[in-house]
């Protein structure tokens, strides 16, 4: 049995962070990772999807090109050179990510990890104990108990298949199904969101989702809500039946593909064996990243129940537990100032408080809502979505949130962020001197 200062099961975003904090100090570390070094995100996640996402932009503006008195022809996208290009931004990440860690001397295992005691792991019948274990396994795509739902593709699947399908249907409408509906729609595809919920995207503005939707049915994107999927059905052609609760007709679809979001990615991880209990939904924690069971034992990442499913959060989580181990520095992350996005096109882009959040939580904020399509700016580039929702606290006149779509919403949000983070003022935002014309000059006029 051998023995390490710090075992980080997972070797994705938080693994990897906590992994070259605990390196940097000098501790021994061992790596356990059962599938390919580097995580959700560069090789089945966000990289890989936004190669498409900058595929279905460019059929978009080239859609919009006679706003510009620019007369092209119908533009026909060859999906299977699509995906073997996407695939050139995924090969040789695992490499370059093992290579590293062979460098600085961090050990890596390959295999299913598993515990055996209290501070000791199983890796494919090898044995190794630690004096801290980090449990950073990411996330997976959630399954539904329903009949058939094997014939569900999940995101990888989508974006490891060279056949653009004719027809899809996404049982979820959240942050993955949207944007895959995008890319496929623009692609040529006839696509169906289905949502149990009442409205999708519940973390979001709702003004914002509302926006969303209206540019998806523009696009021919079908978004149905309060809609529970009973069965799947595979036919002898080959094509899927989706039966819905109270419909007596199925939908009739190429492809079904599962966007019922994620859950952390514990189970055959035998938590029990270090005592730690995993109800399927919550692990006990004593702060923000150590076991409440044992103390030897920390999460961190997608692996934790609840927090944000966002790469830079992995990251954050990872060098945060990474201290906590290493130098006993307890710090409870912020959210509030991490932006993200949601690659539809036209983007999503939200940061800080939605309106909900901000009455949930007693404050006193304006709210000031611009519809951008009439301005200057967005005229210039024919957009057909520029709209932002601004949150300013009346008292203290700070920002504390902001919820865009379009007009370069994905890098408009970064200010937003510092503003949060560094607690800037309305007023000193209408005050800057900005580059003009852009998107970013319009910020003064959007609090």
């Amino acid at each position: 049995m051998k023995t390490h200062d710090l075992i980080v099961i997972g070797a994705g975003n938080a693994g990897l962070a906590a992994a070259s904090i605990a390196n940097e100090a000098g501790w021994s570390v061992l790596v356990a990772e059962s599938l390919d070094v580097g995580g959700t995100c560069p090789l089945r996640g966000c990289v890989p999807k936004k190669v498409l996402v900058a595929a279905a932009e460019a059929l978009d503006v080239i859609r919009r090109a006679s706003a510009h008195g620019i007369t092209v022809s119908e533009p026909k996208l060859d999906w299977g050179q699509l995906i073997r290009r996407e695939r050139t931004f995924v090969e040789g990440v695992p490499a370059q990510f093992t290579e590293s860690l062979a460098r600085r001397g961090i050990e890596l295992m390959k295999g299913h990890a598993r515990f055996v005691s209290e501070d000791s792991i199983e890796v494919d019948g090898r044995r190794f104990t630690a004096e801290k274990i980090l449990v950073a396994t990411g996330s997976a795509p959630r399954q539904l108990a329903i009949p058939g739902f094997e014939h569900a593709l999940s995101s990888a699947d989508l974006l490891a298949r060279e056949a653009l399908p004719r027809s899809i249907a996404f049982v979820g409408a959240g942050v993955i199904g949207f944007e895959l509906a995008h890319v496929l729609a623009r692609a040529g595809s006839q696509v169906t969101l289905l949502e149990v919920a009442e409205r999708p995207l519940p973390r979001n503005d709702a003004d914002q989702v509302t926006e969303l939707v209206r540019v998806s049915k523009a696009i021919g994107i079908e978004v149905r809500t309060e809609v529970r999927v009973e069965a799947l059905a595979r036919h002898g052609d080959g094509s899927l039946a989706v039966e819905v609760a109270g419909e007596t007709d199925p939908l009739r679809v190429d492809v079904v593909a599962n966007a019922a979001g994620r859950a952390p990615a514990l189970s055959g991880l035998a938590l029990d064996a270090a005592g730690i209990s995993w109800d399927g939904a919550t692990v006990p924690l004593a702060g923000p990243f150590r076991s409440a069971e044992n103390g030897r034992v920390f999460f961190a990442g997608d692996a934790l129940p609840g927090r944000p499913l966002l790469s830079p959060v992995a990251t954050l989580e990872g060098k945060l537990a990474g201290r906590h181990i290493v130098h006993g520095e307890e710090t409870e992350p912020r959210y509030d100032a991490i932006p993200s996005a949601i690659y539809t096109v036209p983007t999503l882009a939200s940061v800080g408080l939605t309106e909900r959040a901000a009455a949930d939580r007693g404050l006193d904020v304006g709210v000031k809502v611009s519809d951008m399509r009439s301005w200057r700016s967005a005229r210039t580039y024919a957009e057909e979505a520029a709209w932002a929702k601004v949150l300013v606290e009346r008292g203290t006149d700070r920002v504390v949130g902001a919820h865009l779509v379009g007009h370069g919403a994905a890098e408009t949000v970064h200010a937003f962020a510092s503003a949060i983070e560094h607690g800037w003022t309305a007023s000193y935002l209408k005050s800057r001197s900005y580059a003009y014309p852009t998107f970013h000059a319009d910020l003064k006029y959007l609090v």
